[in-house]
């Protein structure tokens, strides 16, 4: 709640107040001539009002001498607008003019705001001047001003800084006075209303096991005392206004305790969580001033004596709106409202005027807070409002899961650009994947030699196998499905020429130690998406699933099924493999030394030792990542083309067309990739299906050239490089793994609750929390880009902030939250 805070001292020197406004650092001080007859008046009011209320508490019935019978009510009624008027005309003078208008100038300010107060703290001496109702004083009526204005008392003097609130369920101490001519069955059954809210625990005086002076005060003392402290202190009895001692409650029959007698006791209950009193009895003042001073945060109390019924109805009305997590301000004010509605007054004229609040200028509200698992919940449970938009959103994310290209293409783009601007691209690395593509530029410089596409002319792969087994290449991925199927005309064509050759090919490569990893795809038919057997019918042919969900890392469900069958992912498999040959070499290397290291390793099985083959062990696809991608390793093109491979294309390996690009002297301990280049019609269905529009995070890597194709539709991005993307990840151990939006977006769901507690608590502090949480939301966008680069964690931002805000907006826009 934010207020404007000002403080209002009114002193009297004979016949002159003094006034005197302070508020952040400003004074304004006003002399004003005291009417006598206010004094009169009050007086008046006075005689009235105890003569109405025949049994009064402190008071004995007061007994009329007349015989005719008088209108008791009539004259309280007359007494009460004389007063009044009388008091409102003073404090409506010209000359108190500059206060009243400094005072509602704030409460314009903010006359918008439902969540904003302006508070009058009056301070008055002499005594007689703080008994007359300075709370009906409506300042700002006359000014056409909202009613936001509200005033409380202080003392003249505050000795004390504020108790502290304390993080537990609110424990309420009710100690029960001296009960003569009293009925205390409705101040228990009111205070025991609050046992769902609050521990309660009552002392004092019991008419049926009465106790001496000294064992009752001792009793109250060390309740008061209690180590586990008390949140509130409610008094119902007899009490006095006595300067010296702070005020006196009755608590037997002839026996008093005063304030002065239980100081300490009340100090170390401050010290323990003690903030609010409320003395159900007559003329307070002193009571309250004295605890203040002692540190307490809010005192209410009764300033002139006060009719038994009266004061249950007073308390019930304001315990029960402490029961509806209402400050004890606004408590007061409901039952002062209540006993001032025209039923109430009908029963109870002038008793709205008693009751006063003194407070602790700089004390937080006391107020019962929701406390235990049910409420806290409950206080977390989001609101309708609140509700709509976070299923709207979670419904949100589920949809991009289906499209996950939506969000994510962005994000992996501004990824590339955070790490290009941030110097994190490491160009020195040299890759071991070479991609030789089988473009259009080939097709054309060797049309001669293919003479056709779809399926590819095998003599064509077979002189392409040659040069690389040239070259001493010892793995050749091959990115095509050699089946002799044509998906175009959906049958079956053979090359019987060209199959031999490309079966000789292969067999001088197996020769060489030159090792083959093929594609494939699963199908209902066992002819189709499998390697032909005329091609190759070795026992021990190494194929792999050429299926992937772009774009995620394809990875096996199975490690173990990786090692003896085909079941597992093309680019897995060549990852596999690589590491295996160079597993081997290792070892070959140390048994020169006579080291026995053989038995960590065969070709059925994988050496756990070996860091990189136990990385690639562990990288598999567990259940929960198959169910909407979850956690699914993603493709980061946040890594230049040219750091995860290089390429070339096929003319160019063979010479048949000029090119920049030259092949390495030697193909040792590398991995090449033969690839579809982008022509029409490539793919495992030969209609385009293995050409992708580029990714943007690419085409930002390209250059200029790369947006230009991107948005004349120009260029593609196949699924070669998309394998050898994955191939990199899986050598270099880069396997981002995307957190699901909808975990973030739940998580800052909670995050944006306890953000509107904070806002709801310190609306004058909004601003600065407003300048901050932006503040975080930039940093945290920086540091999900960060941590995407470290740690190889993709954290989402833009679902998760709009839910943010929208916690922020609702309580923003919204004049009562819901």
């Amino acid at each position: 709640m934010s207020r404007t805070v000002f403080q209002l001292n009114v002193t009297q020197i004979e016949s002159v107040c003094h006034f005197e406004l302070r508020v952040e650092g400003q004074i304004i001080t006003i002399n004003l001539n005291y009417p006598l007859s206010l004094t009169s008046s009050y007086r008046h009011w006075q005689k009235a009002y105890l003569d109405y209320y025949k049994y009064l508490r402190g008071r004995k019935a007061i007994s009329g001498g007349s015989s005719s019978p008088i209108d008791r009510n009539k004259q309280l009624v007359n007494a009460e607008a004389q007063l009044l008027n009388e008091f409102h005309r003073w404090l409506f003078s010209a000359d108190l003019l500059s206060i009243r208008r400094e005072i509602a100038n704030a409460a314009s300010k903010h006359s918008e705001s439902e969540h904003h107060w302006v508070e009058v703290f009056v301070s008055c001496s002499p005594l007689e001047l703080a008994r007359l109702p300075w709370e009906t004083w409506e300042i700002g009526t006359d000014l056409g001003i909202p009613k936001r204005i509200r005033i409380a008392r202080i003392p003249t003097t505050i000795l004390n800084d504020p108790v502290q609130t304390l993080g537990r369920k609110a424990r309420i101490l009710a100690v029960l006075g001296d009960d003569t001519g009293l009925n205390f069955e409705g101040d228990k059954q009111a205070v025991r209303s609050l046992d769902h809210f609050a521990n309660v625990k009552f002392v004092g005086w019991n008419r049926k096991n009465p106790q001496d002076a000294q064992a009752l005060k001792s009793e109250i003392f060390q309740a008061i005392n209690d180590e586990r402290g008390w949140d509130m202190l409610f008094f119902a009895g007899h009490s006095n206004e006595t300067v010296l001692t702070g005020g006196e409650l009755g608590i037997a029959p002839n026996v008093s305790l005063s304030i002065w007698e239980i100081e300490e006791a009340l100090k170390q209950a401050k010290k323990r969580g003690l903030q609010f009193a409320i003395f159900n009895s007559c003329s307070g003042i002193n009571i309250a001033e004295s605890l203040i001073n002692l540190g307490l945060s809010q005192v209410v109390v009764m300033r002139e004596p006060i009719h038994n019924q009266v004061a249950q109805e007073f308390l019930m009305q304001f315990l029960k709106s402490l029961s509806q997590y209402k400050d004890v301000h606004q408590a007061l004010l409901d039952a002062s409202h209540y006993l001032k509605q025209q039923e109430s007054r009908f029963f109870y004229p002038s008793a709205y005027l008693v009751p006063s609040l003194f407070r602790h200028p700089n004390a937080e509200l006391f107020r019962i807070k929701p406390f235990g698992l049910w409420s806290t919940l409950k206080r977390w449970l989001p609101t309708l409002k609140e509700a709509k938009w976070l299923g709207g959103l979670l419904f949100m994310s589920f949809l991009l899961q289906l499209v996950p290209n939506l969000l994510l293409e962005p994000r992996i783009l501004l990824q590339a650009i955070y790490r290009k601007i941030t110097f994190q691209v490491q160009n020195k690395i040299e890759t071991p994947l070479l991609l030789v593509q089988i473009d259009n530029k080939s097709l054309i410089a060797d049309r001669d030699k293919i003479k056709h596409q779809i399926p590819l002319d095998y003599s064509y792969l077979a002189r392409l196998i040659q040069h690389l087994s040239q070259s001493n290449a010892e793995l050749i991925g091959i990115d095509y499905i050699l089946d002799k199927y044509n998906p175009l005309s959906s049958r079956f064509e053979e090359q019987p020429g060209n199959t031999k050759l490309l079966h000789q090919a292969i067999l001088d490569g197996h020769t060489k130690g030159l090792q083959f990893v093929f594609a494939y795809n699963e199908n209902e038919n066992p002819k189709i998406g499998k390697v032909s057997n005329d091609i190759i019918s070795l026992s021990d042919k190494i194929e792999g699933d050429i299926r992937f969900y772009p774009w995620n890392v394809a990875l096996p469900s199975n490690t173990f099924d990786c090692f003896d069958s085909s079941n597992c992912p093309f680019s897995y498999k060549l990852a596999l493999v690589y590491l295996q040959q160079n597993h081997k070499k290792a070892l070959a290397i140390l048994s020169k030394f006579n080291l026995d290291n053989q038995k960590y390793f065969s070709s059925k099985t994988i050496n756990i030792r070996n860091e990189q083959l136990s990385f690639l062990q562990r990288s598999r696809l567990y259940p929960i990542s198959s169910f909407l991608g979850w956690f699914h390793p993603i493709i980061d093109f946040s890594i230049p083309p040219n750091q995860a491979y290089k390429s070339i294309s096929a003319c160019e390996l063979m010479g048949s067309c000029k090119g920049k690009k030259k092949l390495p002297d030697s193909l040792k301990n590398k991995i090449v990739l033969i690839i579809p280049g982008g022509y029409e019609g490539a793919g495992i269905q030969g209609r385009n299906d293995d050409n992708f529009t580029i990714p943007l995070a690419v085409a930002f890597w390209h250059g200029k050239s790369g947006w230009n194709n991107l948005f004349e539709s120009k260029g593609t991005f196949t699924g070669g490089e998309a394998h050898a993307y994955m191939i990199h990840h899986l050598l270099t151990r880069r396997l981002v793994v995307p957190i699901p939006d909808f975990l973030m977006i739940l998580l800052f769901s909670l995050l944006g609750k306890g953000i509107t507690f904070v806002l709801l608590d310190n609306p004058h502090k909004r601003k600065w929390w407003m300048i901050n949480l932006g503040i975080a939301t930039a940093v945290y966008m920086v540091v999900s880009l960060q941590v995407y680069i470290s740690i190889a964690v993709l954290l989402p931002w833009l679902l998760p902030s709009v839910v943010l805000w929208n916690y922020v907006r609702l309580v923003l826009r919204s004049k009562s939250y819901e």
